[in-house]
């Protein structure tokens, strides 16, 4: 793997689990970072402490990633604080909540797909001059979902139709931004506890239920795919672009 010491680090959504875990990994591994918060600022102000304390730049703000103005004020500044972005990781997304076909409203299927796509689609806009200037290259990572994969859980279809979105834009990007030195991959957990997301959408009931179909026998944590995007990261010379790396136990298979 790459040397991480001294790369900037732009992440969305860094204060809770899968960003949390993130920002976590690659601030040990000598990353200076910008962290990106929706509501609650408790997670990444103990980032810029973990920062401070190991002698690293760590700074943080707050934006509506699906506001366009928002989201390019909240980029600037990361790559103002930075002196530039190296990595881009989009962890910004989620359920909103489970309905079934019958029950969608134009409101909540426009709202998912803000969060999930629209989300992603501003903050790489809005970064994609700084990561061309990057001078060893760039890299994006896309948190997509095993649901994007398989189509997810009943109650989940507008949700896994954006994560199959973010697949496929992954793919798409990765076309489009390599003349520039600029790889993307995607990543698309499977069942991982310890998350809000989980917490929220998913009963213990239905958790034990997947985790019997694990091949590994066990769920997922925030650390597990903190690692792999990590990995991600810090290829980013390397010739990994367009792909998306699997994190479910073995529960999905291609």
């Amino acid at each position: 793997m790459g040397d991480l010491t001294g790369k900037r680090v732009f992440i969305t959504a860094a204060g809770q689990g899968i960003g949390y875990a993130t920002a976590k990994a690659l601030i040990e591994a000598g990353c200076d970072i910008y962290l990106h918060y929706f509501s609650d600022d408790s997670g990444v102000k103990n980032l810029t402490l973990l920062a401070g304390s190991l002698g690293q730049k760590a700074a943080y703000g707050q934006a509506d990633l699906t506001k366009g103005e928002e989201a390019a004020a909240c980029t600037g500044a990361a790559a103002a604080f930075l002196g530039g972005i190296d990595i881009l990781v989009n962890n910004a997304g989620g359920l909103v909540g489970r309905k079934w076909l019958g029950e969608i409203e134009q409101p909540f299927w426009q709202k998912v797909i803000d969060v999930n796509m629209t989300t992603t689609f501003n903050v790489t806009q809005s970064a994609l001059p700084y990561l061309k200037q990057a001078s060893e290259g760039a890299s994006i990572i896309n948190l997509a979902s095993l649901a994007g994969r398989s189509g997810g859980h009943s109650g989940s279809l507008v949700y896994s139709t954006t994560k199959g979105a973010i697949l496929t834009w992954t793919r798409s990007l990765a076309a489009e931004l390599g003349q520039f030195g600029i790889r993307v991959n995607a990543i698309a957990p499977g069942l991982i506890l310890g998350t809000k997301f989980h917490n929220t959408h998913t009963t213990q009931a239905s958790a034990e239920e997947t985790v019997r179909a694990i091949p590994l026998g066990r769920a997922g944590n925030a650390e597990d795919v903190a690692r792999v995007i990590k990995f991600l990261a810090s290829e980013y010379d390397g010739f990994i672009s367009g792909a998306t790396i699997d994190i479910n136990g073995g529960i999905y298979r291609m």
